[in-house]
């Protein structure tokens, strides 16, 4: 398949940046991030610019079962898709760039490479530009819920059953926005996207983009400390069951733990407390509360886990709670397909961008994709690596230079470069 210009031209750059801005106007927050969480009104109207834009740009679109939306390109009938894409869906604040940048950049690679399509050349593979549902995981977890189910790892009927806080089912609100569709959505071939890197390792290094060869390993856990209620003023301290006091203790642990290993080896976090009855003149009787740990070595991962559970029996002991503890996620240093990254290489050479092997810390789509299909996951610069917050920033010039990486990367899937890579 014939490729565009190996660098954007001022109107292509142009055109990406307009477009960009305008994605980003839709659920802007006061303080200039985003609020888009998953099958809301913003992200409604993320995915109406998602549609209306495809159509301008001669693509398709169409919905599947759990909300998945895609934008498709058929040059060769009945032939598989290189799916390309990132999410719409955002953290109530947050920023402009997680997710949005790789959607909006994949559906300008799309309109490029059709623009620059030689007549009666067709590529082996068709394309379809993709706005995963629910990737965040902040109004229904778990997180990357639409590719779990496009994978096969999580059933559709089981995701669709699920609630927010509110107890609003999937099924329900993707039905409210009008985004509830059918069937599975198109056959994939091979994977691309292309995100923020959330970190600053791009930065630091001076480089252009990050080409994702694992992911870190991973434990979460879905924690419960069970107190008792009492009154705040008349209870005797020591009787106490003070299930927050348990729950804070744990949060301190996980810190603690961290700083067990130095040089940023680990790094553990709690990420959401639910507390009963919430009330100011109530000693809480349970918490609920979301613990992770992460790290590129999965021998520290093992210690830490042996440091989690000495460190919650001790903290039982001492304040009196009893604390429930399921391991809901986990995984081992994850590798993408190494002919993948090499491809990617490869194309950040012709295009003359600087580029290095990069572990990803996070979460993302194509960790799922990678299990079924070629994958290749590119990153471009995080801004003093801030990401889930409202200053979640990424210069323009890097923007554009992703999107020229991406479609290189994509014109060559859709040859069927990665055909047989594993």
């Amino acid at each position: 398949m014939s490729t565009p210009e190996s660098t954007t031209t001022t109107a292509d750059a142009e055109a990406f940046l307009r477009d960009f801005r305008s994605l980003s106007a839709i659920g802007e927050t006061p303080g200039h991030g985003v609020d888009r969480q998953a099958a809301t009104t913003a992200d409604a109207q993320a995915r109406t610019w998602f549609t209306s834009l495809a159509a301008q740009y001669g693509f398709r679109t169409e919905t599947d079962q759990v909300g998945n939306l895609y934008a498709l390109l058929e040059w060769t009938p009945g032939a598989p898709y290189v799916l390309v894409g990132s999410h719409l869906d955002s953290q109530p604040t947050a920023g402009k760039y997680d997710g949005a940048y790789g959607v909006a950049a994949a559906l300008h690679a799309g309109r490029r490479l059709a623009e620059s399509a030689v007549p009666g050349e067709k590529p082996k593979y068709n394309l379809a530009v993709v706005d995963w549902f629910n990737e965040e995981g902040c109004r229904f977890a778990p997180s990357m819920m639409g590719s779990s189910v496009y994978t096969g790892k999580l059933p559709a009927e089981t995701a669709l059953a699920i609630t927010d806080v509110d107890g609003v089912t999937v099924r329900e609100a993707l039905s409210a926005i009008g985004q509830l569709g059918t069937g599975s959505g198109p056959q994939a071939a091979a994977y691309a996207e292309i995100h923020i890197e959330q970190g600053r390792s791009l930065e630091d290094s001076g480089t252009t983009i990050g080409l994702v060869h694992s992911c870190w390993a991973a434990a979460k856990y879905s924690a419960t400390v069970h107190g008792e209620q009492a009154h705040t003023g008349s209870a005797v301290i020591a009787d106490r069951k003070d299930a927050l006091l348990g729950a804070s203790r744990l949060v301190v642990l996980l810190r603690e733990i961290a700083d067990r290993f130095p040089g940023a080896v680990l790094h553990t976090s709690v990420g959401q407390l639910s507390v009963y009855p919430n009330s100011p003149v109530v000693v809480p009787s349970k918490v609920e509360l979301v613990m992770d740990m992460r790290t590129a070595d999965e021998d520290v991962l093992a210690a830490a886990k042996t440091l989690l559970r000495a460190g919650i029996s001790r903290i039982e002991a001492e304040t009196n709670v009893a604390i429930d503890v399921e391991e809901s996620h986990a995984w081992g240093i994850n590798p993408y397909q190494p002919a993948g990254v090499e491809l990617a290489r490869e194309c950040a050479e012709k295009l003359e961008l600087s580029n290095t092997p990069v572990f990803t810390l996070a979460g993302h789509d194509s960790i799922n994709m990678k299990d079924i299909v070629p994958t290749v996951m590119l990153f471009v610069p995080s801004v003093d690596g801030i990401s889930h917050n409202e200053r979640e920033f990424t210069h323009d010039d890097d923007a554009c230079a992703g999107v020229d990486m991406l479609t290189e990367v994509v014109a060559r899937l859709c040859r069927g470069d990665l055909d047989g890579a594993k």
